[in-house]
């Protein structure tokens, strides 16, 4: 079966995976940009630039296992935006998934065919239905679970991850979506490792045991 993949999730020190005060021109709200200047600085973002351990893990977003993909209403655009029928998301005209994608709204609305082979689905389901939906689309490709925070920490507390790569970024931000919240003891369930780079940030890896 195929397997179910948070990738270049980024945290502060303090656990918060976005900013508070998130609306169209801020997408992680308060936070800005300081959560992935990491990856702003790689190859893979700009050709030119590290190409260290950061590079390594951004350069797996490209992964063609991954068939489909899983996010919240948050990651897809901002606060209000189901009230604009004719907008189609903070990713632009061609967004950086290339398979279909299925937001977890209570706004649901008719599916939007992007450039490069993004297709958003709209759905209002359980963790559980969602993925097997995304399967469904995917075939025996894998599942990533796109977030933002609170759809990882649902599909977290469902047990339904199989590996994660998270982004502890060495920053405060002190409000905003924490990912851990109610989540204690979740690393018993995991093999962690972890790796720090010469940017600054640790990269953390969770793949579930027997997996």
């Amino acid at each position: 079966m195929s397997r179910v993949r948070v990738q270049n999730f980024a945290i502060s020190l303090d656990g918060f995976g976005t900013g508070e005060g998130q609306d169209r021109d801020a997408h992680f709200g308060h936070a800005g940009e300081r959560l992935h200047e990491w990856m702003f600085a790689t190859d893979w973002w700009e050709p030119g630039g590290s190409t260290g351990i950061d590079d390594a893990f951004v350069r797996q977003h490209d992964d063609a296992k991954i068939g489909a993909e899983i996010m919240g209403a948050g990651k897809f655009g901002h606060p209000g935006w189901h009230e604009d029928p004719e907008w189609k998301g903070a990713w632009g005209p061609n967004p950086p998934f290339h398979t279909p994608v299925f937001v977890l709204t209570h706004h649901t609305r008719p599916s939007i065919t992007m450039e490069g082979g993004t297709t958003y689905h709209f759905i209002n389901d359980s963790p559980a239905e969602a993925l097997e939906a995304a399967r469904k689309a995917g075939g025996d490709r894998d599942v990533r679970i796109g977030g933002g925070a609170t759809v990882i920490r649902e599909f977290l507390a469902a047990g339904l991850i199989d590996h994660m790569h998270v982004v502890i970024v060495p920053i405060l931000l002190g409000r905003g979506v924490r990912l851990w919240d109610g989540l204690e003891g979740i690393e018993k369930a995991y093999r962690i490792e972890s790796v720090s780079s010469p940017s600054g940030v640790t990269h953390v890896t969770f793949n579930r045991a027997g997996v």
